[in-house]
């Protein structure tokens, strides 16, 4: 039997597994005449292993990277270090996900040999069809040899029913997408700007056939990746709520007696504004978890305005009173230090943040991040003044408040620094001054 044509390495981390498996569902179902092989890098070492067999096959190989834009700098050092350890001229390395859509450049002088700009799908099918060469492909920024820089446009969109959205093929399943895209664009959220501000859901009949294929092996926990859950089935900033029951049922009678559906939870949200009493007992009706996770971002309504959340403060409130009082234990997200937030925006959301406590809610804290590809790209790091962490560790002690926060402070500097490096065309970002009281 002949070898193969093409060899894909998957520099495999199980944090961040989601996108190559939608990468794979893709490939799985699709028909090509190249004969491919697909390996799993789950560490340094043995990414730099398969490349190794796979240079000795003479094959092209195609290393794919997925990661968001805090990761970008640490996995350029591995990418270095996995160059040291195996490499050869028919070895490519491609970058996918919302970093290497925003910064290309920037992802290319990382190391990366390719970005792939947008949803990625289609351009690894054809990648897999051209056993590796991007001639005529879309959807990727490359340099060519004589260093040149090559942009093909953004991928082209496809319906989400066309492909699966975990990898059937080679057993790896994870959280489902329903929903891609989102109306909101909320000015530090990526989401919007990778895959543009409209609704793409996933249809019930189709989430039924993937929830089908879980039970079939054994699987019992159904969850869904979406930016706001109960915005499932609408085109507007209304939900339909009739469309999320029909959602629920399916899969509730799909993944049968032993098994459980999980909805407004990680790795999902809730906006406060869709909260209601009917949206709380179609969860406690038909799935399994006793929390919710609601977008707040912050305390001031100031702050809400200019980073375009579409609700304010009091649909907070009201959203964790109703969760509480149907039975359920309330997480609410919170972002401090927003560009702009002045002394009294910061006590206003710290003033929310214990109301919402003493109610019984927790607080999951965040610290802001300037994410590339976002209006608030070229914003400052999110700063958080001393007093404030006392009370946010105030708030933890007590079991009230969790998160990373600490840690994106320093992905934020990171992040500032580097779009400092790569200056963008100025542009409206809408970042308030700050009030000084």
């Amino acid at each position: 039997m002949n070898g193969p044509e093409l060899v894909l390495v998957l520099r495999y981390r199980k944090a961040v597994t989601y996108g190559l498996h939608a990468l794979l569902g893709a490939l799985g179902q699709h028909e090509t005449g190249t004969r491919y092989e697909v390996l799993f890098g789950e560490t340094p070492e043995a990414t730099a292993e398969h490349i190794r067999a796979a240079v000795a096959t003479g094959a092209p190989t195609l290393v794919l990277w997925s990661f968001y834009s805090p990761d970008a700098a640490g996995l350029a050092d591995e990418l270095r270090q996995i160059r040291a350890l195996a490499d050869g001229p028919n070895v490519t390395h491609v970058a996918g996900g919302v970093h290497a859509t925003a910064e290309p450049v920037q992802t290319l002088d990382a190391g990366w040999d390719m970005a792939a700009i947008g949803e990625g799908e289609s351009t690894l099918l054809s990648l897999v069809d051209g056993k590796g060469d991007p001639a005529g492909i879309s959807g990727l920024a490359y340099r060519d040899a004589d260093g040149t820089l090559v942009r093909t446009g953004r991928a082209r969109q496809r319906d989400l029913n066309d492909f699966p959205g975990f990898a059937l093929r080679w057993d790896r399943f994870n959280a489902l997408e329903i929903t891609r895209g989102c109306v909101y664009a909320c000015r530090f959220c990526q989401t919007p700007f990778m895959f543009s501000a409209r609704f793409r859901h996933r249809s019930v009949e189709n989430v039924r056939w993937h929830v089908d294929q879980m039970r079939a092996r054994g699987l019992r926990d159904v969850r869904f990746i979406t930016p706001t859950a109960l915005s499932y089935g609408s085109q507007t900033e209304e939900p339909n709520l009739d469309a999320v029951e029909e959602l629920l049922a399916s899969c509730r009678e799909g993944i049968g007696p032993d098994g459980r559906v999980f909805f407004g939870s990680f790795p999902s949200e809730i906006r406060p504004e869709h909260v209601s009493r009917r949206a709380l007992r179609l969860v406690r009706r038909y799935c399994a978890n006793n929390n919710i996770i609601v977008g707040a971002q912050s305390g001031s309504d100031r702050v809400l305005g200019a980073a375009k959340r579409g609700h304010g403060v009091d649909e907070v409130r009201r959203a964790a009173r109703l969760g509480i009082e149907e039975g359920f234990r309330i997480n609410v997200d919170m972002i401090f230090g927003m560009p702009g937030e002045s002394a009294d925006d910061v006590a206003d959301s710290l003033d929310l943040a214990r109301e919402l406590a003493d109610l019984g809610a927790r607080i999951h804290a965040h610290t802001f991040m300037p994410l590339p590809g976002t209006p608030w790209r070229d914003a400052p790091a999110g700063d958080v003044a001393p007093e404030t962490i006392s009370e946010v560790d105030r708030l933890s002690r007590r079991g009230a408040l969790y998160g990373h926060w600490q840690k994106q402070r320093d992905h934020a500097a990171r992040l500032a620094a580097a779009a400092e490096a790569y200056p963008r065309p100025r542009r409206s970002r809408t970042i308030l001054p700050v009030v000084e009281p």
